[in-house]
């Protein structure tokens, strides 16, 4: 473990900011002992959504699982999703950081998709889920539910569920976890994932033109999220890309399109090269967003705004978006877990959630913890202790449930949904998850057509 704040592993700092962890390094020692496997059956592996899950679940989990990420069920299998460039699984898979294994061990917990029997032994196993707009895990020995129409942002929906039920299991800190389902409804958030839902649509339409604002690890989880979705081929796409950073060794940790040896690019450029090579036109804004951005009234009218930063969020409403959904993520070792959703307009504006005191909070002063203590001990001492003491615990897979129900968003007004105003959850408690949801409006802001083929391609 790095006294570098750009090197720091950001789960790692849940143990060190909790007391759990006496070091930096007995932090990072607890992650190495985190790891899990995956089976996969023969029929989900050549499909779209089932390649969906196992990718996710790979790309994300690895950031955490330090120990490995071991899949059973690969070899050449061809790509039939555009998340990896690759052109077989077994090469997208190593590409993401897991190993494919010929048979999976059995004392880490598994991750079941399709209807591969669990490995015997003491762990736990859950089989993923997706149907419609839902997502989810059930533990191995429950009654599986019924996999139709599902939009692809549900089997990743399963993958983040999944995750989080894995994490909660290896921290000990959720006596549920291997004993419950999780898992969470796009189209209806805080409804019963596992009901069959006659509300859902069919995908057929696609947000065509979108503005992203922050590309740290809520803007690399939309670029995950779209990159998943069926557009086709030669879709008229614009993206516009707006951060000021570059990326860090620390964003591996976080970021779904980060990679551990990160060079020190520019955001913009890194993720707009991944969404080019999808498919997507990308335009870049390298500057921090504010009360000072103004959008021309030929670029992307909707926003999707993941940044962690009051002031920014509160001029939301003032560059000129037609829509706006803002995703949020709670912070602190009670609350790392949490995720929101606002979107504007709305009844609220957004000068007032994050204005005047809320511009100016600070978090929990967490320095006197052992792991701090033993970093001043060390010679750490003044602006580096406070710059690391500071930094936010992050795992990519609450970011990345978030940035499902944002994309989600778009998808759900393309398709007559009502307006959601605020949702509010957690992974610990994704059933709990709370929406409050107004009247349909019409999505204006550009779209493209699914193709039928793709649909078909995705059972």
């Amino acid at each position: 473990m790095t006294t570098d704040p750009d090197r720091l592993h950001r789960t790692a700092k849940y143990f060190m900011d909790s007391g759990r962890a006496a070091t930096a390094e007995g932090a990072l020692d607890m992650l190495s002992r985190f790891g899990m496997t995956i089976i996969v059956d023969a029929a989900n592996a050549t499909t779209r959504n089932g390649q969906t899950a196992l990718l996710t679940l790979v790309n994300a989990a690895r950031r955490t699982m330090l120990g490995g990420i071991e899949v059973e069920g690969v070899s050449d299998q061809p790509i039939v999703t555009a998340l990896s460039t690759q052109t077989t699984l077994g090469a997208a898979i190593a590409a993401f950081g897991g190993t494919c294994v010929g048979c999976a061990r059995n004392d880490w917990p598994c991750a079941i998709i399709g209807d591969a029997a669990p490995p015997a032994g003491p762990a736990p196993a859950w089989r993923l889920q997706w149907a419609g707009w839902r997502g989810g895990v059930v533990p191995a020995s429950w009654t599986p539910v019924a996999a139709c129409n599902a939009i692809p942002l549900a089997p990743a929906m399963a993958a983040a569920a999944c995750i989080g039920e894995v994490f909660a299991w290896h921290a000990g800190d959720h006596d549920m976890a291997g004993r419950r389902a999780s898992g969470l409804s796009i189209w209806n958030p805080g409804a019963p994932w596992t009901d069959a839902d006659p509300t859902e649509p069919p995908l057929t339409h696609l947000p065509a033109k979108l503005w992203l604002i922050g590309l740290g690890n809520l803007g690399q989880a939309f670029a995950w999220c779209l990159a998943s979705l069926p557009y086709p081929a030669g879709a008229q796409t614009t993206l516009m890309l707006q951060d000021f950073d570059r990326m860090s060794e620390a964003n591996d940790s976080t970021s779904l399109l980060a990679v551990p040896q990160q060079p020190t690019a520019l955001k913009t450029r890194w993720v707009g090269d991944w969404l080019e090579r999808r498919g997507f036109d990308v335009r870049h804004e390298e500057r921090r967003f504010g009360e000072w951005t103004r959008r021309h009234h030929f670029e992307p009218g909707a926003a999707l705004c993941g940044v962690d930063n009051a002031v920014a969020r509160a001029a939301l409403e003032d560059a000129g978006f037609n829509l706006v959904v803002e995703a949020g993520l709670g912070g602190g070792t009670q609350g790392f877990r949490n995720f929101s959703l606002h979107c504007f307009p709305g009844p609220k504006r957004a000068g007032m959630i994050w204005g005047g005191a809320a511009a100016t909070a600070t978090a929990p002063d967490v320095s006197t913890m052992p792991a701090y203590q033993a970093m001043k001990d060390k010679g750490v001492e003044g602006c580096g202790l406070t710059l690391i003491a500071s930094r936010t615990i992050g795992v990519p897979f609450v970011g990345l449930t978030a940035a499902m129900l944002a994309v989600g968003e778009l998808l759900r007004r393309l398709h007559g949904g009502g307006a959601m105003e605020v949702v509010s959850g957690s992974l610990m408690a994704l059933e709990d998850t709370v929406a409050f949801v107004g009247a349909p409006e019409p999505y204006a802001h550009g779209h493209v057509d699914v193709d039928p083929a793709n649909l078909a391609e995705a059972a």
